[in-house]
């Protein structure tokens, strides 16, 4: 059993320092551990300035710029988490920049909603058709 001692030490986890994908989906800014590493992969994440691959170990104390499809984040890690637990308990794993939040807010305010029109084309079909009449109290 010798051999099996001399794994165990080979292979033991560092707890002060966690892989940049697994904390981003424990901290839930992606759904899936392999979204967050496409994330990384694409340069979405950079880590200190730096972009990085998504086994870069991550310690309490770095700063990540996070570009999703909707929001840019800045955020300093404060805690790790081997595994992804609840809303509240991610938000406790790290502090978001005030200017990062100013920016959220400001892109969330500017964002225009679609229109619900704009995938309408052509003729409406008959139940379409009905479904106007309805609304507009017509029932010619």
């Amino acid at each position: 059993m010798v051999f099996k001692s001399r794994l165990k030490g080979a292979f033991s986890v560092n707890e002060d320092r966690l892989r940049v994908d697994k904390w981003l989906w424990a901290a839930r800014f992606f759904k899936t551990r392999s979204l967050a590493a496409h994330a990384v992969d694409a340069g979405k994440v950079a880590v200190n300035g730096a972009r990085v691959k998504p086994a870069k170990a991550l310690k309490p104390g770095d700063e990540l710029l996070i570009r999703t499809p909707v929001f840019e984040y800045t955020v300093h890690v404060t805690q790790l988490a081997q595994r992804r637990g609840s809303a509240v308990q991610a938000a406790l794993l790290y502090i978001e920049t005030e200017e990062s939040q100013r920016k959220r807010e400001l892109a969330r305010l500017a964002r225009v909603p679609r229109d619900p029109t704009a995938e309408v084309r052509g003729r409406p079909t008959k139940r379409a058709r009905r479904q106007l009449q309805k609304l507009r109290g017509d029932h010619s």
